[in-house]
């Protein structure tokens, strides 16, 4: 019998290959997939990388949260940017973001350059892992 359990949150687009959150028994870590801008319809929404950060950052705490883990439980975050230049210059506005969504505690964090992302249109996909008691 495996010790992970894996969770797909039905406000999410259906995954496919993949799970939106796996957690490990006896519930200590929590692997969160990469998430996009996509809506629950599984279309991309948002037109820059402030707006579809916001999105794809939503959707992460989602699945977290569906896995028992609140925002203050992310441990590690990787954010993948089609052009990290544009991010660079939107700093300020996602980290308004973030700090609405989850607060002051940031955990540690990448941003990898990407030429493109699975959804052609998506232009950040964040990924992560959190520790929950």
């Amino acid at each position: 019998m495996s010790e992970l359990e894996r969770i797909n949150p039905p406000q999410l687009s259906p995954p496919t290959g993949f799970s939106h959150a796996v957690r490990a028994a006896p519930g200590t870590l929590v692997l969160l997939a990469g998430q996009t801008a996509l809506d629950g319809a599984g279309r991309i929404v948002g037109t820059d990388v402030v707006e579809q950060f916001e999105v794809a950052l939503t959707n992460l705490l989602a699945a977290a949260e569906a896995a028992g883990a609140a925002p203050a439980d992310l441990g590690k975050l990787t954010v993948y940017a089609v052009d990290v230049a544009d991010y660079r210059r939107n700093a300020a506005a996602i980290g308004r973001v973030w700090k609405r969504l989850v607060g002051t505690d940031y955990p540690a964090m990448a941003v990898i350059g990407t030429t493109r992302l699975w959804d052609e249109a998506a232009l950040v996909e964040i990924e992560g892992v959190a520790v929950v008691s």
